[in-house]
C-alpha cells in the first residue's frame, strides 16, 4: 500500500473542499492531477502513456491550428481545470470556449480556475481509464453546459459524440469529425489506432 501525504492547511475528515480550498490543494501540491466531480469528490488522476500522451498533443494541435485561423475563441489544455456550473472541476484533455464567453470573465476568473463550461470539449481514452467513469464525466459536460464533446476511445476503435440536448452518437473508426456549429469549419479524420 503506497501512503500519498499531502500538505494541507485544513482538516479534511468530514469536511467539503471549498472551490478555493480546492484550488490551493492544487497549487500546492502541482506534482498531482486532481479533479473533483458535481458531488465534491476528489478524483486522482493517472498519468498516460507515450501513446496517449502522444496522440492527446497532436488532437489538441490541430484544434489550436484551426483556433488561431479563425480567431473564434480559447484553446485550453489538459492541464486547465474548469470550474463548472453543475459544481464539478473539471479538466478536458483539449477545450475550446468561444470568445466572448471567455472575454466576459474577470482577469482573476481567467487566472484561477475558470468558472465556465467550454463549448467544446475532447477527451481521450487511455488504458488506464475506465469507460464508464469517462462516459459519466463526459455528460457531466454537457448537463453543465458543453455544446459539443468526443470521447475517442482506441479501445474500442470508435468515437462517442456528445451534443447538448441529444442522444450521444457512437461512430465507428475510421471517423470524419465535424466541428458543427459550435466549431464552424473545424473538421478532424480519426484513423484507427494500432496497438
Amino acid at each position: 500500500m503506497t501512503t500519498l501525504t499531502l500538505p494541507l492547511t485544513f482538516d479534511l475528515q468530514h469536511v467539503h473542499l471549498t472551490d478555493e480550498q480546492f484550488y490551493q490543494l492544487c497549487v500546492n501540491n502541482p506534482e498531482l492531477v486532481l479533479e473533483r466531480d458535481a458531488k465534491g469528490a476528489l478524483i486522482l488522476m493517472s498519468p498516460v502513456g507515450g501513446e496517449s500522451g502522444n496522440a492527446e498533443l497532436e488532437l489538441g494541435t490541430d484544434l489550436a491550428i484551426w483556433n488561431r485561423r479563425t480567431k473564434l475563441g480559447k484553446v485550453f489544455s489538459s492541464s486547465t481545470i474548469f470550474k463548472l456550473p453543475g459544481g464539478g472541476s473539471r479538466s478536458p484533455d483539449a477545450a475550446w470556449v468561444e470568445l466572448s464567453r471567455w472575454q466576459s470573465l474577470t482577469s482573476e476568473q481567467r487566472q484561477k480556475f475558470p468558472p465556465i463550461a467550454p463549448d467544446f470539449v475532447l477527451e481521450l481514452r487511455s488504458r488506464t481509464d475506465d469507460l464508464a467513469t469517462l462516459q459519466a464525466k463526459m455528460q457531466e459536460y454537457i448537463d453543465s453546459g458543453v455544446r459539443l464533446g468526443w470521447l475517442i476511445n482506441p479501445q474500442d476503435q470508435q468515437v462517442e459524440i456528445y451534443r447538448l440536448g441529444q442522444v450521444k452518437e457512437v461512430i465507428a473508426l475510421p471517423a470524419e469529425l465535424s466541428g458543427e456549429t459550435v466549431l464552424p469549419g473545424f473538421e478532424m479524420v480519426i484513423e484507427p489506432f494500432v496497438e
